[in-house]
């Protein structure tokens, strides 16, 4: 069935109520973002989402939406606390994937002469790909502090500055984790992989800001122009995707349960306050505070290797966290909608968190400023740091994009880059590239997403975020 969208602005565009829906569809693109040969599918599942139980307002997909597991890549939903559901294919496997950007008081020009040495050093003692395991071990009872406690655990541990905790959204640390609702098998993946970089499009990345967009906020930030930074995109590893796995197996068994049709098996689900919603809602909790505390190790490490290799201590890096954001999350808010206050479980999958300033859950100086947004690009392009919005707390349940997203698939890529030596094209642009695995690159070569670029012209055009920086990659290690 092909999905016709009613065009409501530059922006917008409606899936209108048909059938089961119990709620339109809405979809965030300019026009040019909706031509990918896997929109028709994303559409499908936007319109799927709108089918259960609880949602409120609509079913939406951001620009960097495309086809993923139940909901689609890109897909925000809200439902009811109290009568709506949860699934675990409205968050992800890879739960809490997120990106983490810090800022150095360095520019280009001192950098550069040391490049290839600071890659090198990133790609040797970082670990990263299939399977990789960390320096840091976890006993038993470590491994269930740092699921209880997420960032703060790595902080004590002096893996990091106390001041950390106010740029990590939530502070690094979900309240409702509980260790007990973990299997044996989730628990023994994590175990070993806290301070990885994991595999796929997960990266360590050296950048430039290239362009300032709105001074006084990138003021607040700590931002200016030629300013270096360093990014990473990595999440709760084989933990959170033994989690998404487990619980996605007892939804699937129970679903001859639910007293409403599910338009697609892949959107198995369980009510909110069940037992076996609120098992699943204190277990992703737990898989977050993981990939909180695997994202506050990788940095503080990648910090350690860049004093060494560049020669300097931490005074003259000024290294400092701009902030944390997680791309896969159900959480528990509470937002105003048709004049009341009501408390919502807020999928963003494959989306960010887009607060505005003086949302009560900003911490320290960002509760004035508005929250900070990051958006990476593909490895050869750029990166965009945006700032939250009013609009979108109207209209989002204050959530935007999350990335580029694609266009092709891992395999469709692979066939795309055939005869082509994609780090040399990295290269000629000025960028150096390492990584792990035979395919890694051509999998994630810069033509396999959405220009980026359009797609934060789009949430920017919306008004559910606004630019405030762009970054301009100069080294990365792909897992």
């Amino acid at each position: 069935m092909t999905i016709a969208l009613k065009q409501i602005d530059d922006y917008r565009w409606e899936i209108p109520q048909t059938g089961d829906m119990r709620v339109p569809g809405i979809v965030y693109a300019s026009s040019s973002l909706l031509t990918a040969e896997d929109s028709q599918e994303a559409f499908t599942q936007v319109a799927n989402v709108a089918t259960l139980p609880g949602i409120i307002k609509a079913s939406m997909a951001m620009p960097d939406m495309h086809w993923g597991y139940g909901f689609p890549i890109g897909g925000v939903a809200a439902f009811d606390w109290e009568s709506g559901i949860i699934s675990p294919g409205g968050v992800g496997y890879d739960i809490n994937c997120g990106v983490r950007l810090a800022g150095t008081s360095l520019t280009e020009s001192e950098v550069r002469p040391k490049l290839e040495a600071l890659v090198n050093a990133l790609y040797q003692n970082i670990p990263c790909g299939v399977g990789s395991t960390g320096s840091v071990k976890l006993s038993a009872s470590d491994e269930k502090q740092v699921l209880k406690t997420g960032s703060q655990w790595a902080v004590r541990q002096g893996l990091g500055e106390e001041a950390d905790l106010d740029h990590t959204e939530d502070g690094g640390c979900l309240p409702d984790a509980d260790p007990s609702e973990i299997s044996e098998r989730a628990l023994d993946r994590g175990r070993k992989q806290l301070g990885t970089l994991g595999s796929g499009n997960h990266f360590l990345e050296i950048g430039v800001v290239d362009a300032i967009f709105d001074q006084d906020t990138a003021r607040g930030f700590g931002l200016f122009e030629g300013q270096v930074t360093v990014m990473l995109h990595s999440g709760s590893r084989g933990l959170g995707y033994q989690v998404c796995d487990d619980y996605l197996a007892l939804m699937n068994k129970l679903s001859h349960k639910l007293e409403f049709r599910l338009a697609d098996r892949q959107l198995a689900c369980a009510m909110i306050g069940s037992e076996e919603g609120m098992s699943y809602f204190r277990a992703m909790s737990c898989a977050a505070n993981y990939a909180w505390a695997n994202r506050q190790v990788l940095m503080h490490h990648s910090k350690r290797i860049i004093e060494n290799i560049l020669g300097i201590g931490p005074k003259n890096l000024g290294f400092r966290l701009i902030y944390d954001v997680c791309h896969n999350i159900a959480k528990k808010e509470v937002h105003e909608i048709s004049g009341k206050t009501q408390t919502v479980c807020v999928h963003r999958k494959g989306a960010t968190r887009s607060f505005p300033p003086g949302h009560p859950s900003l911490l320290g100086n960002y509760r004035q400023i508005g929250q900070p947004v990051i958006v990476p690009g593909d490895m050869g392009t750029a990166s965009y740091v945006l700032v939250g919005t009013e609009k979108a707390m109207v209209e989002t349940f204050g959530s935007t994009c999350h990335g580029a997203g694609r266009v092709l698939s891992r395999t469709a890529a692979k066939k795309a880059s055939k005869g082509r030596s994609i780090h040399r094209e990295l290269e000629d642009k000025g960028i150096l590239v390492r990584w792990t695995g035979r395919s890694t690159l051509s999998e994630e070569m810069p033509d396999a997403y959405k220009d980026v670029s359009q797609v934060v012209d789009a949430v920017h055009g919306a008004g559910i975020s606004r630019k405030v920086a762009r970054l301009r990659p100069i080294a990365v290690v792909k897992g």
